[in-house]
């Protein structure tokens, strides 16, 4: 079995830095970063707040239409990264909804490819109502 060590210091830097290039990558509107970042497969999922990107030409797609700007993060509430061993890894952001009363969510799987480098291969974007408690 494959060595799954959580948080091996290196490998969490290394993905803060892609997460960090990718969140940048949506402000500037970068699509030849934003698509870098995802796995170039039919499997790819990216499940946004007003499409379903199943596979990477329709979250290509929904990319290049869409418009260039701050987006909808007014500002980070928890930054979680998980990583497994040094090929697979969780990156989960909470984030207050500019302009509403809703807190946002966000997540992506990462899986370091042979030749390829780190991907996204997953990745869901949600927003709940700030007062909601279970």
């Amino acid at each position: 079995m494959n060595d799954l060590t959580p948080n091996i210091p290196e490998v969490v830097a290394e993905l803060r830095d892609l997460f960090e290039r990718y969140e940048q990558a949506l402000i500037d509107k970068d699509v030849d970063v934003l698509d870098a970042a995802f796995w170039d497969s039919p499997h790819t999922i990216r499940y946004a707040l007003h499409e379903n990107g199943y596979g990477f030409a329709a979250i290509h797609g929904h990319r290049v239409a869409r418009p260039p700007g701050p987006g909808i993060k007014e500002k980070r509430i928890r930054l979680e990264i998980l990583t497994l061993g040094r090929d697979i890894a969780t990156i989960n952001l909470e984030f207050k909804v500019r302009g509403r009363d809703l807190i946002g969510r966000q997540s992506q799987t990462w899986v370091r490819f042979p030749g390829l480098g780190w991907k996204v291969i997953n990745a869901h974007v949600s927003t709940m109502n700030e007062t909601a408690v279970w």
